[in-house]
């Protein structure tokens, strides 16, 4: 009970205050509901009860995700116990939201997946943790992780060093998440027996890619033709995940090749489209709250673009 309630009755008050239509009534190891949402309630303290039946920590930002995900009717039972792979530093990969759990179902029963979603959604960190775990399952004989060199918004002019060490800046993202699923020593094991390759996305032009997990991050700063370009790389034994947010187009024209994509190839058999949201950001609670605040100026614009125009004559 000590676990299900929380510090101080903490989780009960955060349960409390979502569901202010019903009344909890806690005496000894008795829970009671009363109220219109004592079903999703109940459903509720039983998967949170499951969780810590399992060892899992609950605390406060389990909890508010466990409430999020009853009341989208998922169980948090399943999303958050689905263990991926075990961290540099022993920490266990997991998916933390519903959305993110989708994401590495479609990625584990697809050759391509696309990961579309704002920042703070784990798109990248996760396509990294599942081609980490498919090479140390054997199930590819290497990772390629890819980017197009588009810079934001600035500027970057010509940068000293060779090859590796003029587009480390562009794909240092992926090589975080790498770091995050296997210690310094391990990357650089494999980029010595060549089974991790690190190369910006024109590189890929020309190549049939065998046996590979291949990651596209960025992909909202392709053009339409190197998108064509990447997505007919493919070859046996290989998967393909694409990651990519559509609110931070960088090409120089807009002409995204993220853009129209899920139109044209959505009917295609093996290939699926997974949409996260701020519901699904994992990082600082800040940083929903921004995605959001952009997300809501970005359809106030649009509605007032697609309003009509009345216009008026004087005689």
């Amino acid at each position: 009970m000590a676990g299900l309630l929380g510090h101080r009755d903490s989780h009960l008050r955060l349960i409390e205050t979502a569901f202010s239509d019903s009344e909890i009534i806690v005496r000894g190891n008795e829970i009671s509901i009363l109220g219109e949402s004592a079903g999703v309630l109940s459903r509720l303290f039983e998967e949170l009860v499951l969780l810590l039946r399992r060892g899992e920590i609950v605390d406060d930002t389990v909890v508010k995700r466990c409430i999020s995900m009853v009341r989208s009717d998922e169980k948090p039972s399943s999303v958050l116990t689905d263990e991926i792979l075990r961290g540099a530093k022993g920490r266990t990969i997991r998916p933390k939201t519903a959305g993110q759990k989708r994401y590495i179902d479609a990625i584990r029963n697809n050759v391509i997946t696309f990961g579309v979603g704002p920042a703070g959604t784990g798109k990248s960190w996760l396509a990294v943790a599942m081609a980490v775990h498919a090479l140390q399952t054997k199930s590819v004989q290497r990772i390629i992780l890819t980017r197009p060199a588009v810079e934001a918004g600035e500027r970057l002019g010509f940068l000293p060093g060779d090859l590796m060490a003029k587009i480390d800046p562009y794909l240092r993202p992926l090589y975080d998440a790498m770091f995050d699923m296997v210690d310094a020593e391990g990357v650089q094991k494999m980029h010595e027996r060549q089974a991790l390759e690190v190369a910006p996305l024109a590189f890929m032009r020309g190549r049939t890619l065998n046996n590979s997990f291949i990651i596209l991050d960025e992909a909202q700063n392709t053009t339409p033709e190197q998108m064509k370009m990447f997505l007919t790389r493919i070859g046996f034994g290989s998967k393909v995940v694409v990651t990519g947010d559509a609110t931070q187009v960088d090409v120089p024209d807009g002409r995204s090749g993220l853009s129209g994509l899920q139109r044209l190839l959505g009917d295609i058999e093996g290939l699926e489209f997974v949409h996260l949201d701020t519901s699904d950001v994992v990082r600082h609670r800040i940083v929903g709250d921004i995605v959001a605040a952009y997300e809501k100026d970005t359809q106030a614009k649009d509605a007032l673009r697609q309003k009509p125009q009345v216009k008026t004559s004087h005689d």
